[in-house]
């Protein structure tokens, strides 16, 4: 079992603060590596132990997203710790998570399996880095989404183009990137020659979280394992047609970095569905700039006349696909706002779920008398 120190696995006083408040008698802070269908792996002081949910945590959360998911700080009762290999059932000595600290950043998108609900995919997060292959499965309009998502999490996006050995000349690809995604760092590197790698690991400095991001093929494993710098992450060939390829990952896993970062991996997605718009109006700040030339406040650079926006597209000052894709992304937010709207908001659930407790404690009790 090795000892960590909670300044290396990305402590602070923003969760000290949070710890300090709950009555920790007995509880200990640690971070969460890997969770599976409410089994967990946690890393703290003492090493690492197996983890199941306590009861009242499991039954007080209201959806998936307030349970612990990798990237957490949580308060835990440990227990004698069994290994890192013995499977996290409510087994005898595995540690017990009684709280969940509040989240600094939540990554989190559009489920595509539960209609508006948020999917949370890693907490506590300070960069996101977007992997996308320079080959046949390079999408711009990817890491635009993408880099939405990381700024709607308070996160900072960083767009990590691989397999750079595949194209020597590569500036029409970075201009459509920068374009795509402006501000934002970019880099490209080759996990096979070693070329952006030294780049990369300057950006996860100790104590800094990152979690990687991108599609089936984007050689996000083969990029852990140079960092790692052994092979833990199976690795899958791609198909050559269209450079896509299979799950390699199959869960989220922080991983601590020989540098002192701290890399999140996850399974590759395809989708990345937006969960508001706040991550829509940062990302198109350049869109913005055009505006202000508009003839009315409240135009929506569509249809309007004198708009600022369009008229910038017809010069050639407004890339005409990043317009549309402003549009396109806008709409899907707003769709995605007013259906939230005309859904019970998250405190009324919690209010009728205590109530419908109350009510059945209260049967329970008067019909013993």
């Amino acid at each position: 079992m090795s000892f960590h120190d909670l300044i290396d696995l990305g402590w602070s006083s923003f969760y000290s603060a949070s710890f300090d408040s709950l009555n920790s008698c007995g509880l200990l802070p640690a971070r969460v590596a890997r969770a599976e269908r409410e089994r967990y792996l946690l890393l703290h002081e003492q090493g690492m132990s197996q983890a199941v949910l306590a009861g009242r945590l499991r039954h007080e959360a209201l959806a998936p997203g307030q349970l612990p998911v990798v990237g957490d700080w949580v308060a835990a009762r440990t227990g004698s710790a069994p290994g890192a290999n013995e499977t996290a059932g409510p087994q005898r000595g595995a540690a017990r998570i009684e709280a969940v600290l509040p989240r600094r950043t939540l990554l989190a998108r559009l489920d595509p399996s539960h209609g508006n609900a948020r999917q949370a995919l890693a907490a506590n997060a300070d960069l996101v880095l977007l992997a996308a292959g320079l080959d046949h499965d390079f999408n711009p309009r990817r890491l635009e989404r993408g880099a939405a998502l990381a700024r709607e999490a308070g996160a900072e996006p960083v767009v990590v183009l691989t397999k750079a050995d595949l194209r020597p000349d590569r500036r029409r690809e970075l201009a459509r990137v920068m374009a795509a995604v402006p501000g934002a760092h970019v880099l490209s590197l080759s996990s096979h020659t070693g070329e952006g790698l030294d780049e990369l690991r300057a950006l996860l400095a100790p104590g800094v979280t990152a979690v990687l991001l991108g599609s089936s093929g984007a050689g996000k494993s083969t990029l852990v394992n140079r960092l790692l710098g052994c092979e833990r992450q199976r690795t899958i060939e791609v198909r050559e047609a269209d450079s896509r390829g299979r799950h390699a990952t199959t869960h989220r896993e922080l991983f601590l970095l020989p540098g002192g970062g701290l890399l999140i991996d996850t399974p590759g997605l395809r989708a990345f569905g937006l969960t508001g718009g706040d991550g829509v109006e940062d990302l198109f700040a350049d869109v913005e700039r055009f505006a202000v030339r508009c003839r009315f406040q409240d135009c929506r650079h569509e249809a309007e006349p004198g708009c600022g926006v369009k008229e910038a597209v017809e010069r050639g000052d407004l890339d005409a696909e990043r317009y549309r894709s402003f549009l396109k992304l806008r709409r899907e937010a707003e769709r995605l706002e007013r259906s939230r709207a005309s859904t019970p908001d998250l405190e009324a659930k919690q209010r009728e779920k205590k109530l419908s407790r109350l009510q059945k404690r209260f049967t329970k009790t008067h019909s013993k008398g």
